[in-house]
């Protein structure tokens, strides 16, 4: 490592391959190059200025005040007027009065452009190709907070203000579909795969929102009569001694390999085709798997047939059965069972999964319970009760573990995982509606 770090002396093989291997930008077609045309990339918003969109300039100048033609990308005409003209300094933008041909722009005053439309002259508009945007393959079902901790730990916990944030972000991830569910505290959210709404939560949470979301589901579809499902191209680069880890793990998730190859330098490289329900929850394990040094990345392939069922390991989970806060006397009898999620001191309220049971079925442990003190003394009494180091759970190790009967609670300040239903009667009770129905 340290030959290799002495041998990087700058970037320039970098720029040299850039200038080998990538195309130069296509010059516009003779008589268009005085003639607008800029297409939208990518979408931001300014408090101030409103939507604002990211493109490159292919042919004319673009001026602030300016009418334009704004094309959809189902082809209508609009007729519009930009009211600033930015490009970007490092990573801030500048208001500039004009630009041309060649710049990356960024504009506002249009504010239902989308990715992949066309700004063109107002008197000869000519769109430009558009770009496809990937559909959802992913749906989970967002709520309002609805546990015993609900508005502690939040400053947004109204299913107004949720809703105002859905819509809010539809405006610039064009990727993203949001449908009202039967209740109005529901939401039914679609996405690029369990990375992408991952993000949306983690930054609903950071601007201090309170939710509750359900575990990833598949969206599948119906073509000639068969069951179709999503699947994505993963590459995968690890140091060769992990790929046979690496090869398991993607074949229990019905990954099938198209490609390896290992380079003089010790590292494979392989690519797999694996659903995209085989994916949830594989990240995390993925770079465990690998002691961090894996890298992974996957796209769209499209809409396959449906390979079967993925066998999973059922899982029991330990559950709160009243509120309080976690002690030591209570830990010591849950962690005989499994693992804890939670340590001493922690409150917890009745339905709150506090640790994974080592066996089948969910089990109900009083994690709260204090020691009854009396007048006898044991022989062995004042001994510390050792407690392991809890299992940190993150939001996506959450969304990994939860079944279909639990939620996991997202607040600023914690993350919990939480039956649906908290209390054991309402749960016997839905499990013989369930069983009824059937």
């Amino acid at each position: 490592m340290v030959n290799r770090l002495e041998e990087m002396k700058d970037i320039e093989p970098v720029f040299e391959a850039i200038v080998k291997h990538l195309p130069p930008p296509q010059k516009p077609e003779a008589g268009m190059e005085n003639v607008l045309q800029m297409l939208t990339v990518n979408l931001a918003n300014d408090n101030y200025k409103g939507k604002i969109a990211i493109g490159r300039i292919y042919s004319g100048t673009l001026r602030k005040a300016m009418n334009v033609a704004h094309i959809t990308r189902k082809g209508e005409v609009k007729k519009a007027s930009v009211t600033s003209v930015m490009v970007f300094d490092g990573l801030g933008r500048v208001d500039v009065e004009s630009a041309g041909a060649g710049e990356i722009v960024a504009i506002a005053g249009i504010p239902d452009i989308s990715i992949g439309e066309t700004i063109a002259d107002v008197e000869n508009p000519v769109a430009l190709p558009t770009i496809h945007i990937d559909e959802p393959t992913i749906k989970m079902t967002f709520s309002v907070n609805t546990s015993p901790f609900r508005g502690k730990e939040g400053k947004f916990t109204t299913s107004r203000q949720i809703s105002d944030r859905l819509n809010k972000e539809l405006e610039t991830d064009v990727a993203l579909a949001v449908t009202a569910m039967d209740t109005t505290d529901r939401w039914t959210v679609a996405g690029r795969g369990e990375l992408h709404l991952a993000i949306l939560i983690e930054k609903m949470r950071r601007e201090g929102f309170e939710i509750e979301v359900s575990k990833p589901q598949v969206i599948y579809k119906e073509e000639h009569g068969k069951k179709t499902e999503p699947v994505e191209l993963v590459s995968v680069e690890v140091p060769e001694q992990y790929s046979g880890t690496v090869i398991e793990m993607l074949g229990k998730r019905l990954g099938i390999m198209r490609n390896m190859r290992v380079d003089d330098k010790g590292n494979a490289f392989m690519e797999f085709e694996t659903p995209t329900r085989g994916l949830i929850g594989l990240r995390n394990r993925f770079l465990t798997a690998t002691k961090g040094t894996g890298i992974m990345n996957s796209i769209f392939l499209g809409y396959q047939p449906y390979r079967g069922d993925i066998t999973a390991i059922p899982h029991g989970s330990i559950v709160a059965t009243q509120q309080g806060v976690s002690n030591n006397y209570g830990l010591v009898t849950a962690q005989g069972r499994g693992k804890l999620f939670i340590s001493a001191g922690v409150p917890v309220y009745e339905g709150m999964v506090v640790g994974e049971n080592a066996k089948e079925g969910d089990i109900l442990v009083h994690v709260a319970r204090e020691k009854q003190l009396t007048n006898f003394r044991a022989k062995n009494e004042g001994l510390a009760d050792f407690l392991e180091v809890p299992v940190t759970m993150s939001l996506e190790d959450a969304l990994d573990y939860i079944d279909d009967e639990e939620l996991v609670e997202i607040t600023p300040q914690n993350i919990r995982i939480r039956k649906k239903y908290l209390t054991e009667n309402e749960r016997k009770k839905a499990g013989r509606t369930a069983a009824s129905a059937e």
